[in-house]
């Protein structure tokens, strides 16, 4: 099976830590952040558990989009399930996964 990748529009580095993701936003100058899940004592009733984080990652829609993903502790595994990419995050290696997301909504992994 051959796997094609396209040519990348937007490129977001993406670490996994010990609870949390850190990202970059390689494309633009200087945007990195951390997103760490809300405790239950910050959700509201609509709100999903264990999914929620304080700072979400917004991506581009009709866009092609790459993440290279690595960690820095254990293994992780990166994935938006409604827009079938799952990419792992190993220590010391650089993994990539390309998609392109063709409908707005928000996405939860």
């Amino acid at each position: 099976m051959v796997e094609k990748l396209w040519e990348a529009k937007k490129t977001i580095k993406i670490f996994g830590r010990q609870w949390y993701w850190s990202y970059e936003y390689s494309d633009f100058v200087d945007i990195e952040f951390d997103t760490y899940m809300k405790p239950n004592s910050d959700l509201s009733n609509e709100s999903f558990r264990l999914l929620e984080v304080d700072n979400r990652t917004v991506l581009p829609m009709n866009t092609e989009v790459r993440v290279l993903t690595s960690a820095s502790d254990v293994l992780h595994s990166w994935a938006v399930p409604a827009l079938g990419i799952k990419v792992d995050a190993t220590p010391g290696r650089l993994n990539q996964g390309t998609f392109m997301i063709n409908r707005p909504g928000t996405f939860f992994g």
